[in-house]
């Protein structure tokens, strides 16, 4: 088994602790995972993506070359990655249109949204967003996931991740079968 992650948006989002939180996440089920990431020379603002590799056995390239999942937070994300997407599942944030040139199935939810309202804090976006991909994906268990993420996180922002987290599992579920 081996499942490739894209999580595409702009600098400041979180996206790339996202990623690495996901492939600790793996770790800590026995799995193996690797985790890169590229961003523009803006540390906010500019582009940003992170890649995620998780497999039962070696990985011998540590680059996405046919993801499994895009993740994109932005519409600039979802129209330079979203377009190559030849199989897997596309996710978008609700707030992003949708581009008849992306033939991937696509799903789109409110992922900025639940950061503001539901857990009241718009940073927290980059873990509902890893709630959902965890939920949609099956590559780690949720617990495995809150262990990475207590793990990770500042001091003193836990439980505020930890909701983040359990919502974007939540908006996953309420996809169904991805």
């Amino acid at each position: 088994m081996r499942v490739e992650f894209r999580l595409s948006g702009s600098g400041g989002q979180g996206l790339l602790l996202a990623g690495i939180v996901l492939s600790e996440s793996a770790i800590l089920e026995g799995k193996k995972a690797v985790q890169t990431q590229s961003y523009g020379p803006e540390a906010r603002g500019g582009s940003s993506k992170a890649e995620v590799v998780i497999a039962d056995g070696d990985i011998d390239y540590p680059k996405a070359t046919d993801p499994d999942f895009l993740l994109a937070l932005t519409a600039d994300a979802y129209r330079t990655y979203g377009k190559d997407m030849g199989k897997g599942l596309v996710i978008i944030d609700s707030s992003i249109p949708l581009d008849p040139a992306v033939k991937a199935r696509t799903v789109a939810l409110p992922i900025l949204e639940t950061a503001a309202t539901a857990v009241g804090k718009k940073v927290v976006a980059n873990i509902v967003a890893l709630g959902v991909l965890g939920g949609l994906s099956g590559a780690a268990r949720p617990e495995s996931l809150e262990k990475a993420v207590l793990n990770r996180v500042p001091k003193g922002t836990e439980e505020l991740n930890l909701k983040a987290l359990r919502a974007g599992l939540e908006l996953a579920r309420s996809v169904g079968e991805p």
